[in-house]
């Protein structure tokens, strides 16, 4: 049965709500994941302003305590924030493709790697970027120690050398599949982007990984959001 052309079909309403921040590095991940699993749709974004500090005010932490984004809600009003604990959600929901293993072994080495990504590169550029620049401004950064910072940035550095020589034996961050531990590692170097903390030219293995991830669909996506976040800001 065809519909004419002035009927309009119904369209189900998003089921989950995801607090975030359009570019934010650690959102890049949840979004490159929905992308990843075909789960945008059932999705309403809300923004939470980073550089205005929102995600500091009383009427966030009320929504999450760590004051931290992503967060996101379900229809019963249930609250998940991290984006490990996100995105194992987000893979649980249906089957493929599966982003965190199937077998056991996968599920471990790929929950190591995702780990390792976020400790030796992910978390360290955004150390980096809070400690060694001026963050996200006065109103936010109430205190930093530039030291610190620095130190930050020479281990992100050292965390982009550990998964260049890893790239250098295997097409994927956790073996012969993209998974989330990819999707963190690329959290990571969108970070490092932002803040222009430069992949090293020896870095040769990550950085033709880094030039395949864009070709994905889920990248793209993603960086069409970004487009779209920026125009309405």
């Amino acid at each position: 049965m065809t519909t004419a052309p002035h009927q309009r079909v119904a369209c189900a309403a998003p089921s989950m709500k995801i607090y975030d921040w359009f570019n934010g590095p650690y959102p890049a991940r949840v979004r490159i994941a929905l992308a990843e699993k075909g789960l945008l749709s059932k999705v309403e974004f809300v923004s939470v302003n980073l550089w205005t500090g929102e995600h500091k005010a009383p009427e966030f932490l009320a929504i999450n305590y760590s004051g931290t984004l992503p967060v996101l809600e379900l229809g019963d009003g249930t609250l998940i924030a991290e984006c490990t604990a996100i995105t194992q959600y987000l893979d649980s929901l249906d089957g493929e493709p599966t982003l965190s293993g199937k077998t056991a072994l996968e599920k471990g080495l790929i929950h190591m790697m995702t780990k390792r990504a976020e400790i030796e590169f992910l978390d360290a550029v955004s150390m980096y970027f809070h400690h060694a620049t001026p963050g996200l401004g006065p109103k936010v950064e109430l205190y930093q120690n530039a030291e610190w910072g620095e130190k930050m940035g020479e281990k992100a550095i050292r965390g982009m050398h550990y998964f260049d020589s890893l790239l250098m034996d295997q097409p994927f961050v956790a073996g012969d599949t993209f998974s989330m531990a990819d999707i963190a590692l690329l959290g990571g170097m969108i970070f490092a982007g932002l803040v222009k903390l430069a992949v090293p030219e020896a870095c040769v293995a990550l950085r033709a990984w880094h030039s395949r991830m864009q070709e994905r669909p889920s990248v793209k996506t993603w960086q069409a959001l970004v487009e779209q976040g920026s125009s309405g800001v």
